[in-house]
């Protein structure tokens, strides 16, 4: 196996979903899915980073406005027939070979064939192909044609198909899709053009095209396609190349060009792929992460991939945030969630810059968040749980269920934790790059509107002088209101509830000046009396969780939807002791175990030792683990004292999208928090890695399956590489950053210098 590349062998109709989605190349700026560019079974998408449309469609019998990410014009088909025969279809050929490699070193997809016609003739064909990371704008597609027995002209049709519509994810296309408007097409002097609009956000795209050799035989336009038609001379065994360039351009551009004249400019197919290696070879110098196992090697350098090719340095310059599926699909329409609570942490210690970018996208939309806080009530600002182009609440007000094929209220807009997830981020990149600018130029806005939000939510009951946050969904999703209640929401979600009592401590502490002396004493008031639930000697979901019933799991065994598997049953989660994902346990995920407890102690909840191990083993036996993000989440609290459990999980994180473990989602996209939160669990939770106000924190604690793990890291301006194996680690310095760096490396506190390297060993550990 090679750790760089991902490898099929053969034709599959029935997995070609997940491989297009797998072998997707982008560039921050756009990424094309890896369908075929000759077959009938594909789906195709081109998705541009931040390019949403808007559309009303009825379903049920009511009227729903949903945005979207749109799929754009398809600039791969390149079709090609031997004389006297029909087109070339993998579905349908006689196919001696076929092999399709994703090469993640090089950022290219590679696939090759051997086919025979009807004729006996026998053809060869070897691609290559790539979204340019070097020129954002540029993709290739390289084909070489080697008839094997036979000499003749061989037909080629290279088109710019605008006839697209958004009809990637099964349970949406009761919504309408058709995005695209106002097709023109064009051709002068050996280019082709498409461009078209936006239905209603009115963004104007044009795919522009350059095939060498030309000219072509004979061009066919029409308003929405339009296709060369070139005739190869091929002789028997001499291979002879067809090559397609396209750029694309959008009116959202900074310094416009038009994608005409980019592509005129682009660079021959040679050069094009020099350049983008060079610029793949630049980003696995800053993302390296080498870990034994050629297996779990090539999936962690896969997420790699995948993440770098959503947000790539690229996306620093766009004002684009953290879509859930990358640019890889349609599913969750393009939407930003909370998933960049497990992306940021990985992009902070690599890629600050992008990290960002990714707030700044944030701290845009603060007027809109700040207009639905004001409209719901409250102050501050009221991030959405789905965002999209503007900052508006995107998350619909229905969803479809498949295993019942019924239409049910959405009510997930209540997972008001969105906006700890941005505040959390916020506090981390300040710790990580140690920059007082960004918290000068907008973190600090951001995190004092939204504590302020925080706070507005939070109301003193009289009766118990506790303060509650009540009418909220956490993030299990699964309950999202009481048994027979007639409004959704729950009460004292316990995650949302701890971790605003944390996002007010911190913000007092970091953005003092910014609050007034009536909100800090009201913040700290609530930071003593916000209450938390408890049962059966763990912490509460939510308050009334412990009064709900246990569900049959021998009937429901191996259901991972159990949401939509007890409604179609007649019956509703809300009744059950069940989670789809962590929900309690997210507070030990984010919070080091002596900081919560302090909170609670702080709280007036005093806790014993084993108040921790109780509740996670509580709710692990009760999850579902209906979302990818759980096996994340799970692997991360089990670290520390079940390594054996916690690599299981670990390996589950890192085949989610190779394995398809949801059944039948990775081909509509890549699970973007999974995969960061994968290679986090190798780069902080394993390495025992922490940015805290006083300094890196270092203690590695390897599971027994893992025997090294070597990475560099960026904190506040100095570069370390980090090797770590079951006896110690090794930190090296570069010259770049401060002259001195603060660490502490199993419990001892030393100073590293710059071009310093030093050696620890686990006999030398003072403290866990």
């Amino acid at each position: 196996m090679n750790p760089w590349k991902l490898t099929y062998l053969g034709f599959d109709p029935a997995s070609e979903g997940v491989r297009e989605t797998l072998c997707t190349l982008g560039n921050g700026y756009f990424a094309t899915r890896g369908a075929t560019a000759d077959g009938d079974l594909r789906s195709p998408g081109t998705y541009v980073a931040g390019c949403y449309d808007r559309l009303h469609s009825t379903v049920a019998g009511r009227e729903v406005t949903n945005e979207e990410m749109v799929n754009l014009p398809d600039w791969l088909p390149l079709t090609f027939a031997t004389p006297g025969s029909d087109r070339f279809r993998p579905e349908e050929a006689r196919l001696l070979h076929y092999r399709q490699e994703l090469d993640m070193r090089h950022g290219l997809l590679h696939r090759s064939l051997r086919y025979q016609d009807e004729h006996g003739r026998v053809t060869s064909v070897r691609q290559r192909r790539l979204v340019s990371m070097a020129d954002p704008h540029l993709a290739a597609l390289e084909t070489t044609f080697t008839a094997e027995n036979w000499s003749g002209p061989l037909q080629v049709n290279s088109t710019l198909e605008g006839r697209i519509t958004n009809v990637g994810v099964a349970r949406y296309r009761d919504l309408r899709g058709d995005h695209l408007t106002d097709h023109t097409t064009g051709q002068q002097d050996g280019l082709t053009w498409l461009s078209v609009r936006t239905r209603t956000s009115g963004i104007t795209i044009t795919l522009a095209a350059r095939t060498e050799p030309g000219p072509a035989s004979e061009i066919s336009a029409q308003q929405d396609r339009i296709t060369e038609r070139h005739v190869i001379a091929l002789r028997r065994h001499r291979p002879a190349t067809f090559t397609k360039i396209i750029a694309v351009a959008t009116c959202r551009d900074h310094a416009p060009s038009p994608a005409q004249r980019l592509a005129r400019q682009a660079p021959a197919f040679p050069e094009l792929l020099e350049r983008h290696r060079q610029a793949w070879n630049r980003l696995w110098e800053r993302a390296r992460l080498d870990v034994d196992g050629p297996e779990v090697s090539q999936i962690v350098r896969l997420h790699v991939f995948h993440l770098l090719q959503t947000l790539s340095p690229h996306a620093a310059d766009l004002d684009v945030g953290v879509p859930a599926r990358g640019l890889h699909g349609e599913a969750y329409r393009g939407h930003v969630f909370w998933d960049e609570l497990f992306v940021l942490p990985w992009l902070d210690l690599r890629f600050p810059e992008i990290s960002r970018a990714l707030l700044r996208y944030r701290w845009r939309r603060l007027p809109e968040a700040r207009a639905a806080a004001r409209a719901a009530g409250h102050a501050g600002a009221m991030f959405p749980w789905q965002s999209g182009s503007d900052g508006r609440e995107e998350t619909p007000a229905f969803h479809l269920n498949p295993a019942s094929g019924h239409w049910l209220p959405d009510h997930s807009h209540l997972q008001r934790h969105v906006g700890l997830a941005i505040a959390r981020n916020v506090w981390r990149h300040h710790l990580s790059v140690g920059d007082t600018a960004f918290m000068t130029e907008f973190g600090a806005e951001l995190l004092v509107e939204i504590a302020r939000f925080f706070a507005s939510l939070a109301v003193l009951d009289p009766l118990s002088g506790r303060y509650e946050i009540r009418g909220v969904m956490g993030p299990d999703e699964y309950h999202d209101a009481y048994p027979g209640a007639a409004a959704p929401g729950l009460d004292n979600n316990a995650y949302t509830n701890i971790m605003t009592v944390w996002l007010l401590t911190r913000t007092l502490e970091v953005a003092a000046a910014e609050v007034t002396s009536a909100e800090r004493t009201r913040w700290q008031d609530i930071g003593r009396r916000m209450r938390v639930d408890f049962h059966d000697g763990v912490i509460s979901q939510f308050t009334g969780y412990g009064d709900l019933r246990e569900l049959d799991w021998e009937r429901y065994k191996g259901v991972r939807r159990l949401d939509r598997a007890l409604e179609a049953d007649g019956d509703h989660a809300n009744h059950y002791r069940v989670s789809k994902q962590a929900d309690v346990l997210m507070l030990f995920y984010l919070l080091p175990s002596e900081e919560l407890l302090e909170i609670l102690s702080r709280l007036g909840y005093p806790a014993d030792p084993g108040l921790i191990p109780r509740t996670i083993d509580y709710y692990l036996r009760r999850t579902s683990h209906g979302s990818t993000l759980s096996a994340v989440v799970h692997a991360w609290v089990l670290a520390g004292t079940d390594r054996a459990t916690s690599w299981q999980y670990f390996t589950e994180a890192l085949i989610s999208d190779v394995e398809d473990v949801q059944g039948g989602t990775t081909a509509e996209g890549i699970h973007l928090g999974a995969m960061a939160g994968s290679l986090d669990l190798l780069q902080r939770c394993y390495l025992g890695l922490d940015i805290r106000p006083d300094g890196l924190q270092l203690d590695p604690l390897l599971p027994d399956r893992l025997s090294t793990v070597a990475l560099p890291i960026r904190v506040r301006e100095a570069t370390l590489m980090i090797e770590a194996d079951s006896h110690g680690v090794l930190v090296s310095r570069d010259e770049s950053g401060p002259e001195l760096l603060r660490l502490h490396v199993y419990g001892q506190a030393v100073h590293l210098g710059r071009g310093e390297s030093r050696t620890f060993t686990r006999e030398q550990r003072t403290s866990r």
